[in-house]
């Protein structure tokens, strides 16, 4: 005897969205315990120019709830490179970097999930979508992260969040590299 077509189907879906979500966990597991592993040597990647600030931005922005130290590399960098090269490769690089919490929430229920700042942001998300990850990752707050598991809980695209993630962390990031720029200029100037 064979199942009905419709059952076999929802049950080779349910797999496949099992292994997804293991293969999220995974890579957001992995992730997470690599950057926790190097952030003490993470600013010594901004050495590198552009490609290093990509990579600081990253790596900080890979860090679901951990701190690090990608917004004072960009501030003080800004003094050395063009901060409009410093602000687009930073937000390139935390945009990439924030995958990691869009894959903890398609991984599925976590921890997170249940703390009153999760239960007050993800209506936020699943109302307004892209418009509030782009909001919530212009304004620098710790709560980023939390938005981006909402993001990837609620299966909202892929192309969507990454484009709106980019967004936002573009705002950011050019308003703390000029900021950086601007005011590093006068502090060394300073009599």
């Amino acid at each position: 005897m064979t199942l009905p077509r419709k059952t076999t189907e929802k049950t080779n879906h349910d797999r496949k969205t099992l292994i997804l979500r293991g293969l999220s966990l995974l890579a957001f597991i992995a992730i997470t315990i690599f950057v926790f592993s190097i952030r003490d040597r993470a600013a010594e990647l901004a050495v590198y120019g552009y490609p290093g600030i990509f990579l600081v931005a990253m790596l900080s922005s890979a860090t679901v709830l951990f701190p690090a130290p990608g917004l004072a590399i960009v501030f003080g960098m800004s003094g050395v490179f063009h901060p409009l090269g410093v602000a687009i490769a930073a937000a390139c690089g935390a945009a990439i970097g924030e995958i990691t919490g869009y894959l903890a929430g398609i991984s599925g229920r976590s921890a997170v999930e249940r703390t009153d700042i999760y239960i007050r942001l993800e209506p936020f998300v699943r109302k307004y979508g892209a418009i509030a990850i782009i909001v919530l990752a212009a304004i620098p707050n710790p709560f980023f992260d939390l938005a981006s598991i909402a993001a990837g809980a609620l299966k909202l695209p892929f192309w969507k969040f990454l484009l709106a993630a980019w967004t936002g962390q573009m705002i950011k990031m050019t308003a703390i590299a000029y900021a950086g720029s601007l005011s590093l200029g006068w502090l060394l100037n300073f009599p």
